[in-house]
């Protein structure tokens, strides 16, 4: 079993910065895939950013590419989200998840993930 918390979560005008933050609850090692999944309200969760913590590639959705960055510490087993630019439209709640053994194409499915955070609120005015 992998906890996960969320941080970071505030409110910006469009144009600005945040960094979001997941920490998990044990030694994460190598062959875990984590993600982060953005619900707009009343919308799906949608996948916007992965990485596999046993290489470099990374996944991001074309809403966020050139904006988000994702990065995994495996030092303090945390991983983040540096959102840049932030939007209006990026507006919602955003998760964390883990699971192990999954690859990266598959990242964007929320389905095919076992561990989620309670998540945290971004709301970007205009």
């Amino acid at each position: 079993q992998v906890q996960l918390v969320e941080s970071g979560g505030d409110s910006v005008q469009a144009g600005g910065s945040l960094r979001l933050s997941c920490a998990a609850s044990k030694y994460i090692g190598r062959n875990y895939c984590l993600g982060w999944f953005h619900q707009a309200p009343g919308k799906e969760r949608d996948g916007v950013a992965a990485l596999y913590t046993g290489g470099t590639s990374t996944y991001y959705s074309d809403s966020v590419k050139g904006r988000f960055t994702i990065s995994f510490d495996n030092a303090k087993d945390t991983l983040y989200l540096q959102m840049e630019g932030l939007k209006p439209e990026d507006t919602g709640m955003y998760y964390c998840a883990a699971q192990p053994f999954l690859r990266l194409r598959d990242a964007r499915k929320s389905g095919e993930f076992s561990y989620w955070g309670h998540g945290t609120q971004v709301t970007v005015s205009s």
